[in-house]
């Protein structure tokens, strides 16, 4: 039997900016010019998951139970700075970077899809042509 994918997206609005406080405003400035102030996104997380589909439903995964998944992980951030919202950035652990997100996003899905799927790729859009991806 082939292996199947699901391909799911769904959309949050953010505001980040990059800096370190470990560094001058002269360096922030030079590495990150003006997105070291708060600016707003309109996000796409798109998920790509995998596995045999069921035989009596044809479903590789029950998507209502993949949804509450991706809104418990979405809904905290939607309409916030990201800066606050996610804890590793808030520490200065991780800048909030698209690429960053989807890691920070794999860590969180990953080990809770459902129906023994397994989560296959998480990429972040911030525009139409700028995306980070995490493949696994």
């Amino acid at each position: 039997m082939p292996t199947l994918a699901l391909l799911r997206t769904v959309a949050f609005s953010a505001r980040h900016h990059y800096g370190r406080s470990d560094r001058s405003p002269e360096w922030n400035r030079e590495r990150f010019g003006d997105q070291r102030h708060p600016h707003g996104h309109d996000y796409r997380l798109e998920v790509k998951v995998e596995g045999t589909p069921d035989p009596e439903t044809g479903f590789i995964v029950d998507l209502p139970r993949l949804d509450r998944l991706l809104d418990a992980v979405v809904s905290p951030l939607d309409d916030r700075d990201l800066n606050q919202a996610i804890p590793e950035i808030r520490e200065g652990a991780m800048q909030p970077s698209t690429e960053s997100l989807a890691l920070w996003f794999w860590n969180r899905l990953a080990p809770k899809i459902p129906d023994g799927a397994r989560l296959r790729r998480v990429r972040v859009w911030e525009s139409d042509t700028l995306a980070g991806e995490v493949e696994g």
